[in-house]
């Protein structure tokens, strides 16, 4: 598989690293631990930290795809951070939760108050494995437009929490914490019935557009999920557009695919989101056969500012589309001056603030209302 392979690549790097009184091994999954004996100087720790993250995010080769990780380190001295290597393994995995949580790429020692963040965290996942039940998940709409016409074309599907217990969580602070507890699971199995009620609201050319998340595409029934949640609501096929991220190439491949492939089947859509901003692969956008590819807000903006690399960028995920009879959508499109040099590139649809920010469903279902509501809904 594509993941086993990527791993024991990653693995021949951090050995290839180390040197004497050093060692690494494999924790499990996509985490690693390395051992330093008789550290005295933390610069040590330091440089061997940013040589790891330099090494293992420079670009694999897999079964002709190129691949790219991030990598993020945490780490802990003893006796000073433990005295046993349980708190030392502990201590050092709460650094490497705010390296992460810092946006990846990132080495952080271990610090005392790093233990009442990990207590904040374990309180946001109780009240998260509640939210469903307590009816606290609620889902905002964001428009996306023809970027002749202006006109609506679909609405994304963005799920946000006001939680009884920490008030409004900001989406990129539950949502990594669903991934990694695997609560998106039911989460996202929410979002997709909700979302397609929803959208049997709107004019009957309207999709909605509903984000999954690797973990959702691995489970074994995720196909009948789709076809369940279709068949309650009414809603048509071809008016659901799946929208996935380049992450799902470094899980299980073959059965990501699978289970994109079988609701294609069904009539259903598929975006690739973030695209060029993680694990690219011109391979596997070959063999999937997705109907959108959105250009991502960091090339919109550099676009705007006329960066050469990022104008070069949309240029060729627009032609590349183009000749794969594809469909392009640039995000974070927030002026009108972005508005029309996207427009002039050559994108299809067009998602940003200027066009609107996420609202609830009944301000979206108003803006239909106000350009005279002459489409036809589908009500199921």
């Amino acid at each position: 598989m594509v993941g086993d392979k990527l791993l024991a690549q990653v693995s021949a790097r951090l050995q290839a690293l180390m040197g004497q009184d050093q060692m690494c091994g494999r924790l499990g999954g996509d985490e690693f631990a390395i051992v330093l004996r008789d550290v005295s100087d933390r610069e040590i720790i330091r440089t061997t930290a940013n040589r790891v993250i330099e090494a293992l995010t420079e670009p694999y080769q897999v079964d002709q795809h190129t691949l790219y990780v991030g990598a993020s380190v945490g780490s802990a001295v003893g006796p000073r951070d433990g005295k046993s290597v349980e708190e030392l393994m502990r201590n050092a995995d709460l650094a490497l939760y705010r390296a992460k949580d810092a946006g990846g790429g990132e080495h952080f020692d271990f610090e005392p108050v790093l233990h009442a963040s990990a207590e904040e965290r374990r309180q946001l996942e109780v009240s998260l494995r509640k939210a469903l039940d307590r009816d606290e998940m609620v889902l905002h709409y964001q428009p996306v437009v023809d970027a002749n016409s202006e006109n609506i074309v679909s609405f994304e599907a963005l799920v946000r929490w006001d939680s009884a217990d920490h008030g409004f969580v900001s989406p990129g602070k539950f949502i990594p914490l669903a991934e990694e507890t695997r609560l998106i699971v039911p989460i996202g199995k929410w979002v997709l019935r909700e979302a397609c009620r929803e959208a049997c609201n709107w004019p009957k050319h309207v999709r909605v557009n509903v984000n999954v998340s690797p973990e959702q595409l691995l489970e074994p029934d995720f196909y009948e999920d789709v076809v369940a949640v279709l068949a309650e609501t009414g809603l048509h096929a071809d008016r659901l557009e799946v929208e996935v991220t380049e992450s799902i190439f470094l899980r299980d491949a073959s059965i990501a695919r699978k289970a994109l492939e079988q609701i294609m089947a069904l009539g259903c859509s598929v975006a690739l989101d973030d695209f060029g901003t993680g694990y690219s692969s011109l391979g596997y956008i070959r063999k999937l056969s997705f109907s959108t590819i959105k250009v991502d807000r960091t090339f919109v903006q550099g676009a705007a500012q006329n960066s050469s690399e990022s104008l070069a960028i949309i240029n060729a995920v627009v032609a590349m589309a183009k000749s794969l009879d594809m469909t392009t959508t640039a995000e974070g499109v927030e002026t009108i001056e972005e508005a029309k040099l996207i427009r002039e590139m050559g994108c299809d649809k067009i998602q940003g603030f200027y066009f609107g920010r996420p609202m609830p469903k009944n301000e979206a279902l108003r803006l239909f209302d106000a350009n005279g509501g002459d489409d036809e809904r589908q009500i199921a």
